[in-house]
């Protein structure tokens, strides 16, 4: 058991984490991949939750670099129970407004849990663990972080299916709530804080881009068209599979387990892929895993039954392959000493850019759900082709 620890990186602190991703993660998945249809049950236009992915990406954008700036301030400890508190804020306007603008004001809160935290969670790994157990480290708190993911969509789709759209995803935001208040007291008891704190970066956002090796530089550029390629058509997924009628129309209990399919394929790929990341090199995983971000809208669109879906959603599960392992890279080429507000200013650079594509996808899904997938795996080629070219691992 003790070789088993050591080999996962599971030190004291990592459990910690671990445990927190797994509560308020189970929270936030029973109700976030329904949001769209909540929101058009309560008179929301079809517009609204392609706009909402949109505002999703920009304010995951926004958020962050002063989460990485408050980790460097306070500590990641501190700062993960700030992100926790402000996410529980958001769910409380839902549960206490039933109005789709409620919810559009409650997601400025709650969907900022994840770009809030991950440069806390990073600069957590990159502090406990030595380099060479870094992608372990992230691939495990990947591999833990998509237990709720896969758990959640089938919670939330059954009470959907017992109690209705409205009153089910109610009930989920209900249940985040509590879940993000029982995390917030055991994180606090089982993270220990680093006993030195650094002071923020000086200069701010430009000069941190401007300390990026020309290594992370181009990363960036690829990923950025990669997610192109999976924000387009990711609001529309629910509604492609639950409503649209080129779709299978399935029920919410089944793309509950569409999702929970997904989470399972990342989950038995995780582990391996990281011990060989950190024993070798990481650019083959890397492009692994953005060429499955490509063909995923293309498989997408001929799944006009829960059969080819689960095909579709096994892609989706091998689009992990090499995320973590993407994840660690970066923080093997950020600077020492900046590596949390180097993450956050990474994310705060691509998740801005990106932002753009989701508001891009509503718009092309009004024109027609082929459009929209057809562009979106066009944006991923050309991603996977720029880093095949340009990607590096060492500055």
């Amino acid at each position: 058991m003790r070789k088993v620890i050591e080999f996962l990186g599971l030190k004291r602190s990592i459990v910690g984490l671990l445990t927190m991703v797994v509560l308020v993660g189970l929270g936030e998945k029973m109700a976030e991949r329904f949001l769209p249809l909540y929101l058009i049950a309560l008179g929301a236009s079809p517009l609204i939750p392609g706009l909402l992915n949109g505002m999703d990406n920009l304010l995951s954008a926004l958020y962050s670099y002063p989460g990485g700036w408050l980790t460097e301030r306070i500590g990641y400890k501190r700062a993960l129970a700030v992100f926790n508190l402000i996410a529980m804020g958001g769910y409380l306007i839902v549960i206490a407004v039933p109005h789709w603008i409620a919810v559009v004001v409650g997601s400025v809160f709650f969907l900022s849990w994840t770009a809030l935290s991950l440069p806390a969670t990073m600069e957590l790994v990159s502090t406990v663990l030595p380099k060479n157990k870094r992608t372990m480290g992230v691939s495990v708190h990947s591999l833990v972080r998509r237990i709720p993911m896969a758990l959640g969509p089938v919670i939330g789709g059954g009470l959907i299916d017992l109690y209705g759209v409205t009153m089910g995803i109610r009930l989920s935001f209900t249940v985040a709530f509590i879940l993000g208040a029982v995390s917030l007291l055991i994180q606090q008891g089982m993270i220990e804080e680093r006993p030195e704190k650094k002071e923020p970066s000086a200069g701010g956002l430009r000069a941190l881009i401007a300390l990026m090796p020309k290594e992370l530089k181009a990363l960036l550029a690829s990923d950025i068209l990669i997610r192109f390629c999976e924000q387009m058509p990711y609001a529309y997924l629910a509604i492609w599979a639950m409503q649209s009628p080129q779709g299978a129309r399935i029920s919410g209990t089944e793309f509950g387990i569409l999702t929970a399919i997904e989470m399972v394929v990342a989950l038995l790929i995780y582990v391996p892929v990281a011990y060989l990341a950190d024993k070798g090199s990481k650019k083959p995983f890397v492009l692994i895993t953005f060429f499955n971000f490509t063909i995923f809208p293309v498989v997408l669109l001929f799944s006009t039954g829960f059969g080819m879906l689960i095909v579709a959603f096994v892609v989706r599960g091998l689009k992990e392959f090499g995320e973590p392992t993407r994840k660690a890279l970066i923080m093997d080429l950020a600077p020492e000493g900046k590596k949390a507000s180097t993450f956050g200013s990474y994310y705060l650079v691509r998740d801005t850019i990106v932002s753009l594509a989701a508001f891009a996808g509503a718009w092309l899904w009004q024109v027609s759900p082929a459009v929209n997938l057809g562009v979106a795996a066009l944006c991923g080629a050309l991603g996977t082709l720029l880093f095949a070219v340009t990607g590096k691992e060492r500055a």
